[in-house]
């Protein structure tokens, strides 16, 4: 018999970091708080698809920044990490839909798509386990101090959430949810 995957929820992991201003992130995609259309998935129904975002009211001095998409719902210790892009310029206030493509080629010139925790760089869309609790899928923002890291394609992105801290002028949360 199978283990059961019965646990509590996760806390909010931005929650948990140091304060920081707050700024919008808006998506034609996906709406805060309801389930992510199943194109943005990684099933079945899914095609693997980054939903649009675009963010608004960040500071003035922001020099750049970076969108992840992660799931503190997997089952395990660390969340699952669906999308990690670093290197954008503080001029771009917007990703398409389908910027997330493997090869990057939708990217701003300079920007960068880390590995995520199933071990391709660029956008991989929500798979919890079926018959598992609702996962929430927080799409995230960070306006930077800086436009330049000093981390690379071969960072993880829980190295490089835990570098953002020291960097994170203000942060923008959309949060979709999914289950099956």
């Amino acid at each position: 018999m199978a283990a059961s995957l019965t646990r509590p929820v996760a806390p909010d992991p931005y929650a948990l970091l140091p304060a920081v201003p707050a700024f919008t992130l808006t998506s034609t995609d996906w709406v805060h708080g309801e389930r992510i259309p199943d194109v943005h998935t990684h099933t079945d129904a899914g095609s693997d698809v980054s939903p649009q975002l675009a963010w608004s009211g960040f500071p003035d001095e922001t020099r750049g920044f970076t969108v992840s998409v992660f799931d503190p719902d997997a089952p395990g210790v660390a969340g699952w990490w669906h999308w990690t892009v670093l290197g954008l310029p503080a001029t771009v206030t917007a990703l398409d839909r389908g910027t997330g493509t493997p090869d990057g080629a939708a990217l701003p010139a300079g920007a960068f798509q880390l590995r995520g925790d199933d071990g391709v760089a660029g956008y991989v869309g929500c798979a919890p386990p079926p018959g598992d609790q609702v996962h929430r899928y927080f799409a995230v923002v960070h306006a930077l101090d800086t436009d330049d890291l000093g981390l690379d394609a071969g960072t993880t992105p829980g190295a490089a959430a835990c570098v953002l801290t020291f960097h994170t002028l203000a942060r923008a949360v959309l949060v979709g949810t999914y289950q099956r």
